[in-house]
């Protein structure tokens, strides 16, 4: 896990710090890190975020499904669900709400550093998306042509966002619009205030050398994302998976939580049966 958040006078990017959402250009920094240990095989790339709250209830009701299943009429008349963030300057804005206002725009590069050479590692930003999200609840406009900026016509972006829906892959038709799928993943929301999302995958392209081999390494980022005002933190996180899935320890504390609880109580309650349990509840009535 790679810090970037910037609080640290220290770090490269506290010249970042107070970073607005339509900063031109963008601030940008970068991190030097090392990897101690190999990566064997696919790895996957997070954003973390922290002290964020996803879960809060008007939060997660500030969108509209229809819209964002390419409903035409939604699309110019939005869910007043979607309030304050529905219309801006008497246009509807789409994709609408406060979850797509403030969706995670950094913009992270990875590199290995060989003898001074920096070498890019290819990322790759399709298939990071759950299959259903991507092909069932998610889908562009529907109308004459698949020209995106005409489907969008007569609506305006989100109040943060520095360009348009249609706009956020413009070289990937099949990866722009409401179908785009850093879009699609941020709008999954997150039940816990800190939480990791899949950014980026990194395929193992050759069986006799490792993924990512240990060594030294950059992370190149465009600061975008301001997090400071509410004591959030931002970090880059490298994993992989094993047979048995990802890392996860949040489950395995509350699986040994909930069970020692259980085996508590299991061992109280024992204890209050073979003490009070062979009295004699009935009561003698007298005549």
């Amino acid at each position: 896990q790679i810090d970037y958040t910037g609080t640290e006078p220290s770090s490269p990017c506290n010249k970042c710090l107070n970073v607005s959402w339509d900063s031109t250009p963008p601030c940008t920094c970068t991190i030097n890190f090392t990897l101690e240990h190999s990566f064997e095989s696919n790895v996957f790339m997070y954003y973390g975020l922290s002290n964020f709250y996803q879960n809060h209830r008007r939060y997660v009701k500030s969108r509209d499904d229809s819209q964002l299943n390419g409903d035409n009429s939604s699309l110019l008349n939005p869910s007043k669900e979607c309030e304050p963030y529905r219309t801006n300057e008497d246009k509807p804005i789409a994709p609408c709400g406060a979850i797509a206002n403030s969706m995670f725009n950094d913009t992270l590069k990875l590199y290995r550093i060989d003898n001074d050479t920096r070498t890019p590692i290819p990322l790759i930003k399709k298939g990071i998306a759950w299959w259903t999200d991507k092909n069932v609840k998610f889908r562009n406009p529907t109308g004459d042509g698949n020209n995106l900026t005409a489907l969008f016509q007569g609506t305006t972006k989100p109040v943060n966002w520095p360009k348009p829906v249609y706009m956020l892959d413009p070289a990937e038709p099949d990866n722009n619009g409401f179908i785009n799928e850093d879009f699609i993943v941020w709008m999954r929301t997150a039940a816990l205030p800190t939480f990791r999302k899949l950014y980026r995958l990194i395929e193992r392209k050759n069986n006799l050398q490792p993924t990512l081999q240990a060594g030294k390494y950059s992370l190149d980022i465009a600061y975008n994302y301001p997090v400071h005002s509410f004591d959030g933190r931002k970090r880059m996180i490298l994993s992989t998976i094993s047979w048995m899935g990802g890392k996860n320890p949040f489950l395995g504390i509350a699986y040994i939580t909930v069970g020692s609880i259980c085996f508590f109580l299991g061992v109280v309650l024992l204890f209050i049966h073979h003490k009070y349990g062979n009295r004699n509840t009935s009561a003698d009535i007298p005549n």
